[in-house]
């Protein structure tokens, strides 16, 4: 009975670990570990919190200035004190204490309208700074595919080179047995031996690098989650109608375009900015005082006792700033005009990039659907050339090519295929949909 019970825990632990050790780390989860907790998607979301407490109405100067003071004096001092008919009075300690409060009020009625544009400028820098933190959002999707496709494709070939191996083993043990029962040389069994070691080296090899993809995928997941788990192979593509429809997509929703633009918008704001210093400042002053003193019997009034409100209001107008401004408005243009220079370049830039990004998309699918039928050929020749080899109707040497060959079309599948959706998502970056893809 305790043999039963022992031997049902050793089954339900070893199912349990086969559990954990088949964890599959779907797409989406992995893009939603990276969202948490990747360093540079962080670090633009503290940008984009700066950016916003800029525009806050305390940064804009639209809110008045209150300040308070307040203060007290001692003075301690021997004073000899000669009057008009010639008499002299001495006093020792003649103390002087004096105490003052005030209260400021100061705003700014109208400064040329440079707050204001000032303000919008903030706003439209904060709307950029988001435009930023959707670049790095954007960036880091596409590393993550890439990395995360790197370890898709080393697992397929990781379990093709495991097949090939498990082959090439049977292939030692039937030259093995050919050879002690006469029915082949030696050399066949040493060719079969080397073979199969070869095939060891590479599958070692692979599932190193399979495990080094594992971990650099990690660091832009910013997790250091054990390398244990398993990946989505399977690959879905999504309907691009037609480079028209994509280039209308990029037009209106490519992020490095819409971050030109709004440098445009910014800079037209820091125009108007500087020309604000043409038309004159208006300011609120008001305030309230308070002051006393006590004076020593040598002074004329025994002390003072004051307060009250003072308010007024100034008018400054710069007339002529010796050409400061003016300057500032002429360079502020020039930048305008190359901020506009740099915006056509970006679209002529951006029209060639995704051209080349979608010819070499629809390259990828034509060399995709060839590789699948290649697959199909290869995988019919190995069958085929595996039974004429049971049978003794073929060589090892003719045996290894047909399973040589069948093992350099599966890689070439998977390269076509993670290739191919590598270049779909490059297309859906430059298009602006890449957050809104299907996974």
């Amino acid at each position: 009975m305790n043999i039963k019970k022992n031997s049902l825990v050793l089954i339900v632990l070893l199912f349990s670990y086969s559990l954990i050790a088949q964890e599959v780390l779907t797409k989406k989860e992995a893009i939603e570990i990276a969202l948490k907790n990747n360093y540079g998607i962080k670090i633009a979301n503290n940008n984009l919190k700066v950016s916003n407490n800029n525009t806050s109405i305390y940064n804009t100067g639209f809110l008045p200035t209150l300040s308070t003071t307040a203060g007290a004096n001692y003075k301690n001092e021997n004073q000899e004190i000669t009057r008009q008919d010639g008499n002299t009075t001495n006093i020792e300690g003649a103390v002087t204490k004096s105490y003052n409060a005030s209260v400021s009020l100061n705003y700014t009625i109208f400064d040329g309208l440079g707050r204001k544009y000032n303000y919008q400028r903030l706003k439209e820098t904060y709307n950029l700074t988001k435009l930023e933190a959707r670049e790095t959002i954007e960036n880091t999707y596409l590393q993550i595919f890439t990395l995360y496709f790197q370890v898709a494709r080393l697992t397929e070939n990781n379990q093709n080179l495991a097949e090939v191996l498990k082959i090439s083993k049977e292939r030692v043990k039937r030259s093995e047995y050919q050879y002690e029962y006469g029915q082949s040389s030696k050399l066949a069994f040493l060719n079969a031996k080397v073979d199969m070691n070869n095939d060891s080296i590479i599958y070692i090899n692979n599932k190193q690098q399979l495990l080094n993809a594992k971990r650099d995928l990690n660091i832009v997941l910013g997790t250091d989650k054990d390398v244990s788990y398993e990946v989505e192979t399977a690959i879905s593509f999504q309907e691009l109608k037609n480079f028209e429809d994509i280039y209308s997509k990029t037009k209106e929703n490519n992020v490095s375009l819409k971050q030109r633009k709004k440098n445009l918008a910014i800079n037209d704001l820091n125009i108007k900015f500087a020309k604000s210093n043409y038309l004159p400042t208006l300011d609120l002053t008001s305030s309230y005082n308070w002051n006393q003193s006590e004076n020593p019997p040598t002074s004329f009034l025994a002390g003072i006792n004051s307060n009250g409100l003072n308010a007024g209001l100034r008018l400054s107008w710069n007339v002529f700033d010796g050409g400061i401004t003016k300057t500032r408005v002429t360079n502020a243009k020039i930048t305008q005009e190359n901020q506009q220079i740099l915006l056509e370049q970006q679209e002529e830039t951006l029209k060639n990039t995704l051209k080349n990004n979608w010819g070499n998309y629809q390259n990828q699918l034509f060399v995709l659907k060839v590789q699948e039928e290649n697959v199909l050929t290869s995988q019919n020749n190995f069958d085929r050339t595996l039974e004429s080899f049971k049978l003794g109707q073929v060589t090892s040497i003719e045996f290894r090519q047909a399973q040589l060959n069948l093992l350099n079309t599966k890689a070439s599948l998977n390269n076509a295929k993670y290739n191919a959706k590598l270049s779909e998502i490059q297309l859906l970056q430059l298009s602006g949909e890449i957050l809104n893809m299907n996974f």
